[in-house]
């Protein structure tokens, strides 16, 4: 691998002495102006480059498009402005040879009408897209999901920087919001409601060792951590609203890339020439796995990840019927991990994925697949429909081994543990009203059809029985309708209320709930605003849980978790927000969060649900009851300086108790109350050319350790399989976790293409952070499962 780096630089030095660097490149900046609620277009709107003397820009035409051409290549900020509406400036727009900068730029109405005064609105960078988001809410960049060190192109790893937010596990990407956990997680693609976007993802989880989310075909898109808008229901934790850009509807460009997430190649760009219509696509291979084909050995065993993934996207705008768009997302993934592998080899040594005593063959597959309809129906008043075909597959396969007492394989000993296929296949359906009545007031009401087909089959050894029992054994339905109602009522520029109502009924459990929401800002200065927003939020388990069968004396089985209600939270929070200047902010916010009717067990008191969904697997208790309850708070403060002047930082400090009572009623701890997260990173980029510039970008993240049950050690050798001891759940937390992060990137630009080197250095101080703990049978003794150590990884783009 240190052969193959030597020879990457190498190329890389070479390729960069072939660029001219006093030939001036330029690029074309375009896009359309339109209004952020209605999404109308604004013909005749002011678009300037700014910091250019003389300033140059131009007008928006009769579409509300623009195009500026001839503009030098690098960091520019451009502002637009139109009678009637908040001026909106747009910094650090990155300019490269080999893409155009295409966007959209969504400008605000004022509520009273200043003829031919330009206001130019102080807002955070940040401000969330969803204009009825009021408090916990943000929006982030693809620059960021990537240039934060650390992020490795994953929205997820790069939400774990913002406050309230942290990662239990560096091999996956499961986010905790506030102690809540991360199934509580919705995803949405383009409006579209998905399920895990990760490879390896397993049933019931919202996240993975490795995105299948592109960040070459995303732009701009929201993340909610509380009290989120009507729109966004059946999640209790937080929300991923990312948005696909559109393809170049008038030029063909291509990119190419290999790093973490694998190999890549990617094409965009028109239909046909002079029409609007465009098409966008990637594929990616792991990296790892094409390695293996190809016959090279790093040393890793068996236990190659194997996954592959596409990503597509058609965009045709303009026709009589409205606008229509296709995409896609799809992924396979495989992997076997093998302890018999480890123990030929001598290996007692602890791990990441150390599930001592089996073999386990695992693969997990998904797709989606999504049409949407925008069509206006007057200029204030536009209704947008989607349907959607989704499915998610899982395969698991476990064969448990047996040690003598040297800690030496036995020989042919291996047998069949645990079988399991699950397969979830979702038909949906949404339509969606917005309107504005005036400038004051803007409503959106929508209603979702969702129709879940699931199969789940599985069997496990059991000795009580000298035999196998299926958990689960069912093909089934479930059936969704929700509805919602938002309702914006701006008093003035200054005070603004979002409220909003969302509904929903299941067929599985009979249940109706009402949800309201409520958010008020007041901006007290034009640099300074408060806000307080309130949530009622409520949650259906994971589909598996409620088709888990009991096995009866007499051999037969029913179902007990059917009828479990959902679970339940009631939501506030407060905020202070102040801008010391355009690109520097303060941001402080303090929580409260009470959950209620949280599914738990009687059998097994100390078990509740929302202790789960950072796994791979987990408890999946029968005979669940409403009786559980939980209490999340806390307080949080942000300071950020945004990219300008050639630097950025973030800071952020999360203090907060996360608790939880099961069907015992004794307070505890939940398993994600690690009580203190602290995140410093920053970077700073610099010309090193005309066409080129260095990035370098740090992170370091200390946070409280995980919490863990206790291993029954006498109990695991006698049943051969790990066993706990829950009277102590959650006590103890394991040491406080530490790592530093740091991002060296090199970009240039050629007259027609540009390239991109970047080496992450992830944990640079080699720390060791335990993340879980297992019984070996080999050792008849306690085995640590460790976090990623120091681990460098190279990332080529070329674009062109």
């Amino acid at each position: 691998m240190i052969k193959g780096t030597q020879l990457l630089l190498l190329i890389s030095i070479l390729t960069v002495s072939a660029f001219g660097q006093t030939t001036e490149y330029t690029q074309t900046i375009r896009g359309t102006v339109i209004d952020k609620i209605t999404q109308t277009t604004l013909p005749g709107a002011t678009v300037i480059v700014l910091n250019t003397d003389p300033l140059f820009g131009t007008t928006s035409d009769v579409r509300g498009e623009f195009k500026i051409e001839n503009v030098s290549l690098g960091r520019q900020n451009i502002q637009v402005s139109f009678i009637g509406y908040h001026t909106r400036t747009i910094s650090n727009l990155n300019l490269t040879s080999g893409r155009e900068t295409v966007i959209n730029v969504e400008l605000e109405e004022q509520v009273q009408n200043l003829d031919e005064v330009i206001i130019t609105a102080k807002q955070p960078k940040d401000k969330a897209i969803n204009e009825m988001a009021t408090v916990s809410a943000r929006s982030f960049t693809v620059e960021e999901t990537e240039r934060f060190a650390g992020s490795l192109g994953d929205p997820s790893r790069m939400a774990a920087n913002y406050a309230g937010v942290s990662m239990t596990n560096d091999s996956r990407n499961d986010i905790i919001i506030r102690g809540n956990s991360p199934i509580g997680v919705l995803w949405r693609l383009d409006g579209i409601e998905i399920p895990n976007p990760n490879h390896f993802g397993a049933m019931g989880t919202t996240g993975g060792p490795v995105s299948m989310l592109n960040n070459n075909l995303l732009s701009n898109s929201d993340f909610f951590t509380s009290a989120f808008p009507a729109e966004y229901g059946n999640a209790m934790s937080g929300v991923f609203d990312l948005n696909m850009r559109s393809g170049n509807n008038q030029k063909r460009e291509y990119v190419g890339q290999i790093g973490f997430n694998g190999f890549e190649i990617g094409a965009e760009g028109p239909f046909k020439k002079g029409k609007k219509g465009s098409y966008i696509a990637n594929y990616r291979y792991s990296t790892l796995g094409l390695m293996q084909a190809m016959g090279l050995n790093f040393g890793v065993g068996t236990a190659i990840p194997q996954y592959q993934d596409i990503t597509f996207k058609i965009d045709l705008p303009g026709t009589k019927w409205g606008r229509f768009s296709l995409i896609g997302l799809g992924g396979l993934s495989y992997i076997e991990i093998h302890d018999s592998d480890k123990a030929e080899a001598d290996n007692n040594g602890d791990s990441n994925y150390d599930y001592g005593g089996v073999d386990l063959d695992y693969g997990s597959d998904m797709g989606v697949l999504g049409l949407s309809h925008l069509y206006f129906l007057s200029k204030n008043t536009r209704i947008q429909s989607f349907l959607s075909l989704q499915g998610m597959r899982a395969t698991t396969q476990i064969d448990s081994l047996k040690f003598d007492e040297h800690g030496t394989l036995i020989p042919n000993s291996n047998y069949r543990y645990y079988n399991a296929e699950s397969t979830e296949i979702k038909y949906s359906a949404s339509t969606h009203l917005k309107t504005r009545f005036n400038p004051k007031n803007n409503a959106i009401f929508g209603v979702y059809y969702d129709l879940y087909n699931v199969n789940y089959l599985d069997s496990v050894r059991k000795y009580e029985i000298s035999g196998f029992q299926s958990n689960y054994d069912v093909n089934g339905n479930i059936t969704l309708i929700r509805g919602y109602g938002q309702w914006q009522h701006r008093f003035s520029d200054r005070l603004i209320m979002n409220t909003g109502l969302y509904t929903q009924f299941g067929d599985i459990n009979g249940e109706f709930v009402l949800e309201p929401r409520f958010g008020l800002k007041y901006n007290l200065d034009g640099a300074q605003s408060l806000s307080f927003g309130y949530g009622k939020h409520s949650q259906m388990m994971p589909r598996l849980y409620y088709f888990l069968q009991s096995r009866l004396d007499d051999g037969t089985y029913i179902m007990t978790n059917s009828d479990i209600d959902l679970m339940k939270s009631h939501q506030w929070v407060l905020g202070y927000d102040k801008l010391f200047n355009e690109n520097t902010r303060f941001k402080t916010e303090i929580y409260y969060q009470s959950l209620y009717d949280i599914p738990v067990s009687e059998a097994l008191t100390e078990y509740s649900i929302i202790n789960s969904g950072d796994e791979f697997g987990g408890l999946f208790p029968d005979s669940l009851v409403n009786d559980g309850t939980g209490t999340n708070y806390g307080v949080e403060f942000t300071i950020e300086k945004f990219l300008s002047q050639g630097y950025y930082f973030l800071a952020t400090v999360s203090l907060f108790e996360s608790k939880y009572k099961g069907y015992s009623q004794t307070l505890r701890n939940t398993a994600f109350n690690g009580n203190y997260v602290f995140n410093i990173l920053g970077g700073y980029e610099f010309n090193t050319g005309k066409h080129s510039l260095i990035t370098i970008d740090a992170k370091t993240v200390y946070a409280g350790g995980k919490r863990y049950v206790p291993i029954d050690i006498a109990e695991s050798i006698e049943s051969n399989t790990t066993e706990y001891d829950w009277s102590k759940a959650y006590n103890d937390k394991f040491e406080d976790y530490f790592r530093i992060d740091l991002r060296i990137g090199f970009k240039i630009n050629g007259k027609k293409l540009n390239q991109e080197w970047a080496l992450d250095l992830q944990n640079i101080t080699n720390y060791k952070n335990i993340y879980s703990q297992s019984y070996n049978p080999r050792t008849h003794d306690t085995s640590y499962d460790y976090q990623t150590g120091f681990y460098p990884m190279f990332l080529y783009r070329i674009q062109f």
